[in-house]
């Protein structure tokens, strides 16, 4: 991340036992999509949408909106926006750490966004502190935070010197596994097929280099996008459907296939031996 690249989205401070640091969170990630608009094909003007009552047909003007939540089928209660308020956690500017637990302990599932954490200039020492301590002890702090008025579940978390926090799902909001249904698999596994299974993933295995994998679907559309701002005309081809979608491959000879395909030919081993000298 260039330094000055990004501003703070929020400042406030890390409060654990009687210490506190004063801290900014700045964004992690900046997630690239692709967003269309919806333009009238006549003119290439943005089409708007308009709230509407169905039962009569007619726009609804603001004013006459209000916030309810269906408790079954065109069942409703009405919430006040007074009512939204007064049940709003309360505003603090704290990351309020309240237990320790080692990183392994939280399934990847909880996790939901990252942030940086940067101390302020004030904060300085006792934040390396809690880096320090916490990369000793192997430790990650579960805080509760308060942002945008809604409140948050937390995970702070050492990074290279640094501190990361990210905000987690609460425990009810993740679907345990039992209630997916297809997830408990009966079938039986042969010990030759496990064993070759073990020997494509050992030879496939690597270090995680996050620069490896693009988005190509994203990388192709810009580039159509690119072409035909420039005036470019450009000429179609369907996609054709990978191999792999139809019927299920005998499973021994698919992973003695795909192992034979993993090992390096001959001449790349000697190559490499070679660049190795």
């Amino acid at each position: 991340m260039e330094k000055g690249s990004s501003r703070p989205i929020w400042s406030g401070s890390i409060s654990f036992g009687l210490v506190t640091i004063p801290v900014r969170l700045f964004t992690a990630v900046r997630e690239k999509r692709l967003h269309f608009r919806t333009l009238h094909d006549q003119d290439n003007v943005p089409l708007k949408q308009k709230m509407y009552c169905p039962a009569d047909g007619k726009e609804v003007h603001p004013e006459h909106m209000v916030k309810g939540y269906e408790i079954e089928k065109d069942r409703f209660v009405i919430i006040d926006q007074e009512e939204l308020e007064a049940a709003a956690p309360k505003r603090t500017k704290a990351i309020e750490i309240q237990d320790f637990v080692a990183l392994d302990e939280i399934d990847p599932l909880f996790f939901d966004r990252p942030y940086y954490v940067a101390p302020k200039p004030e904060g300085a020492k006792p934040y390396k502190l809690l880096v320090e301590a916490m990369q000793k002890t192997k430790k990650v702090g579960i805080a509760k935070v308060v942002m945008w008025n809604k409140e948050y579940l937390a995970a702070l978390r050492p990074l290279e010197g640094a501190l990361v926090m990210e905000t987690m799902h609460f425990n009810d909001e993740v679907v345990p596994s039992e209630r997916v249904a297809g997830l408990e698999v009966k079938a039986k596994v042969d010990e030759r097929e496990l064993k070759m299974a073990t020997q494509l993933i050992d030879s496939l295995t690597t270090d995680f280099k996050p620069e490896k994998y693009k988005d190509e679907f994203r990388e192709q559309v810009m580039e159509i996008i690119e072409r035909k701002a420039a005036g470019e005309e450009i000429a179609t081809v369907p996609t054709t459907e990978k191999a792999g979608t139809g019927r299920t491959r005998n499973l021994m000879a698919a992973l003695e296939e795909s192992l034979a395909r993993s090992r390096p030919s001959p001449h790349a081993r000697t190559t490499r031996r070679r660049k190795s000298a």
